[in-house]
């Protein structure tokens, strides 16, 4: 297959500096707490002075900061960050003169399918998005490869030295604008080796490509690595990884026994966000052990006061020691973390709880978020078609072109997908219920306009509020699979299974006038 001049460029460039990087790395794992603490104050000093200097967003925010006594204990000076502040001001946000969010939005349209460097220089990423507005990243290649030897540093340590590297099969996003997808692109040759094997793609596929690459470790996200665990108990998946590490979601102890007995190994838990924070549990373990040396993490409350250990957070705010490109300092993830006793290093230790997606289901057939993703992706208009004030081209889901409009609320029994109010339709009465065997996108009334959202609650033009548990299309292969729920009725009298992983509090009447089936 023909490799782009750029993408081998990067893939070079990649190799070069993970080698670099990589045994200091590894010998940070070793740190005692006050080497540790040093550490963590030096690199913010460094990180506080570059964005007063670099970034009139940061050099406002930092008027009157004394940086060269600053201390890591002095954050909680200093306001707090959010993804909206940050999308809205990107450019004055960036301590690149060079940089600005239209340039960049258009690197990552034309990187969605080939890995490159904007400006020769720097790696471009996104966030999916997932609470209604993408997040847009920048960062030197160096930074960026920083961040992965922190990501990949534990597994290394664990297996030691491997004739062929450390080699790893990475089940996860398909498109190069996001982390999972952009390492496994360019970590193609050198002291780690990942091997790119799409999600968005048929459930078969992957497992015949898993088969013939028979992969050694097994990087994944929970809900996929359970589907690949059942191909295993099938007989269809034959491999033998000595490791499986489970990332990017919430674990579930289901999940986690399923997937163990499956493939004879404990999994290990990780965490990795692109905002630049990393963790992971020991195999089989449950709180996961953070990269503080390269991201600082205050797991606070709803007002913004730290918790203690057993205490779980509202909210973590991270400040990102290693990206001097786009300063993160308090910046706000909305992950809810159960914070432990710090390890014997000083590092944060934590459980994570509120990061779960489910796996769209419907009959035999399991599809995984990514994929709804990465189809939304591929219908999101490119820069010319968009209006060029950032508010709006921040959001990959403010397009008209969109499936839907994602809001995620997390809970205790998992995510809540929630889309946009209903419009008023053109016809003013609800379709029929469709006798079709396959179940078509409808109303749930007369005032709810059809929809192809996962939805929680609908808000009608009226003010009134019921709901759908399920309401979904998605392409697979030359087919279209369409799934509704919530009324029994609007699907041809066929709801999907598994109503379960899609819980909703629903209103009185709605569960008068729908009642769910036994489950």
């Amino acid at each position: 297959m023909h490799v782009p001049a750029a993408t081998e460029r990067l893939r070079e460039r990649a190799a070069f500096e993970l080698a670099a990087r990589l045994p200091d790395h590894l010998g940070r794992l070793s740190w005692d707490r006050a080497r540790l603490a040093a550490h963590q104050r030096d690199r913010l000093r460094e990180l506080l002075a570059h964005a007063a200097a670099n970034s009139p967003f940061h050099a406002r925010r930092l008027a009157g900061i004394d940086i060269d006594r600053f201390e890591v204990a002095d954050l909680p000076r200093l306001p707090v960050m959010t993804k909206a502040e940050m999308m809205s001001q990107f450019d004055d946000v960036v301590t690149d003169r060079r940089l600005s969010l239209r340039r960049i939005q258009a690197h990552l349209d034309a990187s969605r399918t080939r890995a490159s460097l904007l400006l020769d220089e720097f790696v471009c990423l996104a966030s999916g998005g997932s609470s209604g507005l993408r997040g847009v990243f920048v960062q030197t290649a160096g930074a960026y490869m920083d961040f992965m030897a922190s990501f990949i540093r534990p597994g290394v340590a664990k297996g030691g030295p491997q004739p062929d590297g450390f080699v790893a099969a990475v089940v996860a996003a398909a498109s190069p604008i996001h982390s999972s997808a952009l390492a496994a692109a360019v970590m193609s040759s050198g002291p780690v080796r990942l091997v790119s094997i799409p999600a968005t793609l048929p459930l078969g596929e992957i497992t015949e490509r898993l088969n013939a690459v028979a992969p050694p470790v097994l990087i994944g996200y929970p809900t996929m690595l359970a589907l690949l665990a059942a191909e295993q108990r099938a007989g269809r998946l034959r491999i033998a990884p000595a490791a499986v590490t489970a990332s990017s979601e919430q674990l579930t102890d289901e999940d986690r026994t399923a997937i163990t007995a499956a493939f004879g190994v404990p999994v290990t838990d990780q965490f990795a966000s692109t905002e630049g924070l990393a963790g992971y549990s020991d195999p089989g373990g449950q709180v996961l052990t953070f990269a503080t040396d390269m991201c600082l993490a205050e797991p606070v409350t709803a007002d913004g006061e730290p918790v203690p250990p057993g205490t779980a957070a509202d909210k973590v705010l991270v400040t990102n020691l290693h990206n001097l490109t786009q300063p993160l300092i308090r910046y706000e993830l909305t992950d809810r973390f159960v914070r432990y006793p710090d390890d014997p290093g000083g590092r944060l230790r934590a459980a994570v709880d509120g990061r779960a997606d489910s796996v769209f289901r419907y009959g035999d057939v399991g599809v995984h978020p990514i994929t709804f993703y990465a189809v939304l992706e591929a219908r999101r208009p490119s820069p010319s078609s968009r209006s060029a004030r950032p508010s709006e081209a921040s959001s990959s889901m403010s397009s008209p072109t969109a499936i839907w409009t994602r809001r995620r609320s997390r809970t205790r029994s998992g995510t809540i997908w929630r889309d946009a109010a209903c419009r008023r339709p053109r016809s003013p009465s609800a379709p029929s219920p469709s006798s079709s065997a396959t179940p078509r996108p409808a109303r749930c009334c007369a005032s709810c306009r059809p929809g192809l959202s996962p939805t929680g609650n609908h808000e009608h033009h009226t003010g009134e509020r019921h709901d759908v548990l399920v309401l979904a299309e998605h392409t697979v292969g030359r087919g279209i699979l369409r799934g509704v729920g919530g009324n029994p009725a609007l699907a041809g009298g066929q709801a999907p299974g598994h109503w379960s992983s899609h819980r909703v509090r629903r209103s009185p009447r709605a569960r008068q006038r729908w009642p769910a089936p036994d489950t």
